[in-house]
């Protein structure tokens, strides 16, 4: 798996790789024009409504094939793929959020079933931030858990997520200030 060359060492958690200008401005135009065709739905968990909307393609969390995967987002996964060192069908599950302004994303660590997780960022900037997991069995003491780790997602850059930074963190993100896409590419355990 390649880096980016950093002057300062980046304040993410051991395992999370970071890219800027992972895509083109050509090829962001072309994912939205794509996109244009998309339904967009809420999405529900635990009984409650975000306030994103999205789009699920390949396989779902309970591992059925509900919409496959569109193939203008096939060049993309391929790319993403390389980078991560893996085959591009491995990504076998296709997420795409949208975030209109004000819109965040609560703490969360993706569903077990899932191992690498890897997004792309489209039409704007946002923080993405780290803290460490505690399980909901956890006997741990309850006290208020910090941001340890946070990082800018810049608009057309990328991320993997593996390693510690998935199995030993949790993430979010705060409200977003204007419009923003993310594609993010699950693979299976």
């Amino acid at each position: 798996m390649a880096d980016s060359s950093w002057l300062f060492e980046q304040n993410v958690p051991r395992g999370f790789h970071y890219r800027d200008d992972f895509i083109t401005s050509a090829e962001e135009l072309s994912l939205l024009d794509g996109m244009a065709d998309i339904a967009f739905s809420d999405f529900e968990m635990r009984g409650v409504v975000a306030r994103r909307r999205v789009a699920f393609f390949g396989q779902s969390y309970d591992r059925k094939i509900e919409r496959p995967i569109p193939e203008s987002l096939w060049p993309l996964r391929a790319k993403v793929a390389e980078w991560a060192g893996i085959a591009s069908e491995a990504f076998a599950m296709v997420l795409i959020n949208e975030y209109r302004p004000g819109t965040p994303i609560g703490w969360h660590r993706d569903a077990p079933q899932y191992d690498i997780v890897a997004g792309v960022s489209l039409l704007s900037a946002c923080r993405i931030r780290f803290r460490p997991y505690r399980s909901p069995a956890s006997t741990a003491p309850t006290s208020r858990r910090s941001t340890t780790h946070e990082i800018v997602l810049s608009p057309r850059s990328a991320y993997l997520m593996t390693q510690e930074s998935r199995s030993e963190y949790e993430h979010h993100i705060p409200p977003v200030v204007s419009l923003r896409y993310s594609i993010t590419f699950r693979t299976l355990r």
